[in-house]
């Protein structure tokens, strides 16, 4: 018995009612929907390469840079040293922190001593000077100091002493100074 096929085969010349109701080929983007098609690309493929980056150098050991470290500016002769500033906090440990900022702006920087022959401080040094006596105000203030330079290098700093003589020149040790006066001003101390 000859076999006939369930399903005849389809006359691919005759019309048929599916050609009709095909859908039609799609309009011409306009620039602005062909832009906005390219940018979701590339932002795909952006992230994309962000992760792969990341996954590629989370082995790398880095340290991060504070553009204050690398952005430097001329320094100031020692007959333009700046005037004294009148005091910009209020609290106690802040407008210290404050003066020895300025302090060691005006008198010079030092380390492994508190004060050197010429008169220039350390850090420590010069919030002793403008605590004027005041061994709690000292304290507080040096404290203060420590938890700035922690909050930026980390727990790994012992003292205000090692972090001060660990610095070859004055431009880290006086931000940090001025960043506790900051610090000390939010807290109100």
């Amino acid at each position: 018995m000859p076999h006939t096929p369930t399903n005849p085969a389809v006359d691919q010349l005759a019309p048929t009612t599916q050609a009709a109701t095909a859908p039609a080929p799609p309009a011409e983007l306009s620039l602005e929907e062909r832009l906005k098609f390219i940018d979701t690309v590339m932002s795909v493929r952006l992230d994309e390469a962000k992760v792969a980056y990341e996954v590629n150098t989370a082995h790398i050991p880095t340290e991060p840079v504070d553009l204050a470290d690398v952005i430097t500016v001329p320094a100031v002769p020692a007959d333009t040293r700046p005037a004294p500033l009148p005091d910009l906090y209020r609290t106690p440990v802040a407008a210290v922190l404050q003066r020895a900022h300025h302090r060691l702006l005006t008198s010079g920087w030092c380390k492994d001593a508190l004060v050197d022959e010429d008169g220039a401080r350390c850090m420590l040094g010069a919030i002793r000077a403008e605590a004027r006596g005041d061994t709690g105000l000292e304290a507080n203030a040096a404290a203060v100091l420590l938890d700035a330079i922690r909050r930026t290098f980390g727990d790994d700093v012992d003292s205000v002493p090692s972090f001060n003589d660990a610095h070859g020149s004055a431009h880290v040790p006086l931000r940090m100074v001025d960043q506790a006066a900051h610090l000390a001003d939010a807290r109100g101390l």
